[in-house]
């Protein structure tokens, strides 16, 4: 049996990664066995800049945390090495930088993920993976938008230019 300092510390490292999934949007668990260090420390800081936070822990204790919650279902994948990315506002960002990492690297799994509170299968996350960033959606929005704006502008111009020239002929 554990000693008490050994057993606080597990509960401890338990209720902060159990908090940190409650608080997240998203988030996604890899098998990440045979990747290099290089290759490890270019992944975390692509995380790292786009706001999410990824760690490796144990299956014991990501299954703690995770039980009675909405996102229980992921205990079925515990086995083997596992980390977590976790993503407090960006739905997309874990999902795309970790599905473009594993596309590139065979020993790199995706192994399951949740949205909003809920499990997510592969499928769903490869669908994630592929959507663009945020800012490249909201430029398509507002590029729609725009475009009715600026044909009407235009419009409006070649009439005062078309009015002007025929002004300018009198």
């Amino acid at each position: 049996m554990p000693n008490a300092t050994v057993l606080e510390k597990k509960q401890k490292q338990v209720a902060e990664l159990a908090e940190k999934i409650s608080g997240a949007v998203a988030g996604v668990l890899v098998d990440y066995k045979g990747i290099s260090v290089a290759d490890d420390t270019a992944l975390r800081k692509e995380l790292r800049e786009n706001g999410v936070e990824y760690i490796v822990v144990k299956n014991t204790i990501i299954r703690r945390a995770i039980a009675g919650t909405s996102v229980e279902g992921m205990q079925s994948v515990l086995e083997g090495t596992t980390a977590i990315a976790i993503s407090k506002e960006d739905h997309t960002a874990a999902a795309r930088i970790l599905g473009k990492y594993a596309d590139s690297h065979d020993n790199f799994k995706i192994k399951s993920g949740f949205l909003d509170g809920e499990v997510i299968d592969t499928a769903t996350i490869d669908s994630l993976a592929k959507l663009p960033s945020k800012e490249v959606l909201l430029a398509t929005v507002l590029s729609a938008f725009q475009a009715p704006i600026a044909a009407f502008a235009r419009a409006v111009q070649a009439i005062v230019d078309k009015d002007g020239a025929e002004d300018a002929a009198e």
